[in-house]
């Protein structure tokens, strides 16, 4: 089983002030196995540390969360460049096109909620039911989804500092050392949100090293 934070926020979001040195020197202290930097519209965590399995086997994956009126959704696949101001719909019919994946972020947090046709039309069979920064009762509406609708469950912390890290995790059952790895398993569906403990302050020691 292998341990993927799928939601992660590093300074290049402005709500973020998690550094990715900190990331790096710290995620494997963690227990995780992979991080993936999903900052808000933008994929230039690229130009500042390399995607892929890292010296200690940490595997990191480049994605982004992509704002729409009708939810939020973190997109794995080529969208290096893809310009801001797509409708869920055609959103989600580009990523099929283009052979990535998305998932709901969030989905009932105020102020922020997906609109139930995305998951009820299947555009998007993957839902984020476990979120960091949620609620209890937030992470609890997408329960009965899971009933009504062909979706798979999954998990990540929203990090955007150190403690944060790792708080919320997907596990996979299938090997991921890629952004191509990641896809194909999500697509799977062979994995499941998990609650951590959580942390109060990170040790002194990973902390000075990661800075």
């Amino acid at each position: 089983m292998k341990q993927f934070d799928l939601h992660v926020h590093t300074r290049i979001s402005s709500c973020s002030v998690l550094r990715p040195g900190e990331i790096l020197g710290y995620a494997r202290a963690l227990g995780l196995d992979g991080v993936c930097i999903t900052d808000h519209g933008s994929m230039a965590i690229s130009g500042q540390i390399t995607e892929g399995v890292q010296d200690d086997g940490l595997c990191v994956v480049f994605g982004l969360e992509y704002e729409t009126p009708d939810g939020d959704f973190l997109l794995f696949g080529p969208f290096e460049n893809l310009k801001p101001g797509y409708p869920a719909r055609d959103l989600l019919r580009l990523v099929e096109d283009r052979g990535g994946v998305a998932v709901a972020a969030h989905p009932f947090r105020q102020g922020r909620p997906l609109q139930e046709y995305v998951v009820q039309e299947g555009l998007c069979r993957i839902v984020e039911r476990l979120n960091g920064r949620n609620t209890s009762a937030e992470n609890r509406g997408a329960h009965a989804w899971q009933q009504q609708y062909d979706v798979h469950f999954c998990g990540g912390s929203d990090a955007h500092n150190l403690q944060e890290l790792g708080r919320i995790v997907t596990v996979f059952e299938d090997t991921i050392q890629s952004r191509a790895d990641l896809i194909t398993a999500l697509k799977s569906g062979r994995f499941y949100p998990q609650e951590r403990i959580k942390r109060e302050s990170a040790p002194a020691d990973v902390l000075s090293s990661a800075l």
